[in-house]
C-alpha cells in the first residue's frame, strides 16, 4: 500500500478523485493505495476510521492511516515511516510525503 501510494506523488489534488495519474482526493489515495495491496476500503475518510482497527501512536506501521477530525471525517494520511505521511491534502495541491502531524484535529491511527 504504501509503494503504491508513493508511485502517485506529485499527482494533483481533485475532490472526490480516485484516478492513478491524475487526481487523488485523501480518502481517494488511501483507498486506491490498500486496494492495490488488495485491501478494499471506503472512499470516504469517515468510513475508513470506523473500518480500521485502532492503533496506539506508539505502535504505528507503514500503511496505518492517520485521521484528522470528528470521526475521521475531515482528512486521511497514511503513514510511511520515520516519522512521516503520505496524503492528498487539499486543493492546488499534489500528493506529497511530509512529517507526521498530531496536532491539527488529529483523531488517531487506524490500521486497515
Amino acid at each position: 500500500a504504501v509503494a503504491a501510494a508513493e508511485s502517485q506523488i506529485g499527482v494533483p489534488y481533485v475532490w472526490a478523485a480516485e484516478s492513478p495519474g491524475h487526481g487523488f482526493d485523501c480518502s481517494g489515495l488511501t483507498a486506491w493505495a490498500w486496494g492495490q495491496a488488495g485491501v478494499s476500503l471506503p472512499h470516504y475518510s469517515g468510513a475508513q476510521y470506523e473500518d480500521s482497527a485502532p492503533v496506539p501512536v506508539s505502535d504505528m506501521e507503514p500503511g496505518d492511516l492517520l485521521f484528522y477530525g470528528p470521526g475521521g471525517s475531515e482528512h486521511v494520511a497514511m503513514y510511511v515511516g520515520s516519522g512521516e505521511m503520505i496524503e492528498a491534502p487539499e486543493t492546488g495541491q499534489t500528493v506529497h510525503i511530509t512529517a507526521v502531524r498530531l496536532g491539527y484535529g488529529f483523531v488517531g491511527v487506524g490500521r486497515p
